[in-house]
């Protein structure tokens, strides 16, 4: 968990447009506000990655994703009820509720809600987050703070401090209306 006033600020240079890394379950990410595509298309160029391939959604709490949730069916609700928080992504329909530089060109959206207690912290200042690994297109992801100061050399508006989780493995990935895995855990 992060001080008050830490977070607070955190959350500011977020609202503000800034990109920032941070430990997750498993490896270190990089996030920033999907809303604001210049803060999404410098994450992109910082991993030098297409925006066509989408992006992860990391929430603290289920409620945060409530404006792409409310019309699912309770069956596939359910699914999702009973495996967050926790380190399960699933691939929604966004139905045109998201950006194109969150969506890529995808008709679904990776959402995930965290257990980890700095993220779950941080969403509830600021509601969903970008999330992706803390590495260039290619390179194996940051799993140090160390790594990502190397990978990125003063690039980022803040590194937030903090240890990794338990994961050993970034979450599974899952499509919900089919199950179908699209990256084991």
């Amino acid at each position: 968990m992060l001080a008050d006033w830490r977070c607070n600020r955190v959350a500011q240079i977020v609202r503000e447009g800034g990109v920032i890394a941070y430990p997750t379950e498993a490896v270190w990410g990089l996030g920033c506000d999907p809303w604001q595509a210049d803060a999404v298309e410098y994450l992109l160029a910082l991993k030098a990655r297409p925006v066509s391939k989408g992006l992860i959604l990391v929430a603290g709490d289920i409620d945060e994703f409530d404006f792409l949730l409310w019309d699912l069916p309770e069956g596939q609700l359910a699914k999702l009820r009973l495996s967050w928080p926790g380190p399960n992504t699933w691939l929604v329909p966004h139905q045109g509720r998201l950006p194109l530089w969150v969506t890529g060109e995808h008709a679904t959206v990776a959402l995930r809600v965290s257990d980890h207690p700095l993220i779950r912290q941080l969403c509830a200042r600021t509601g969903p987050l970008v999330s992706t690994s803390a590495n260039p297109s290619g390179r194996p992801a940051a799993r140090t703070r160390l790594r990502v100061e190397q990978y990125f050399h003063q690039q980022l508006d803040a590194i937030v401090p903090g240890s990794l989780g338990r994961q050993r493995n970034p979450s599974i990935i899952r499509d919900l209306r089919t199950e179908q895995v699209i990256r084991p855990a």
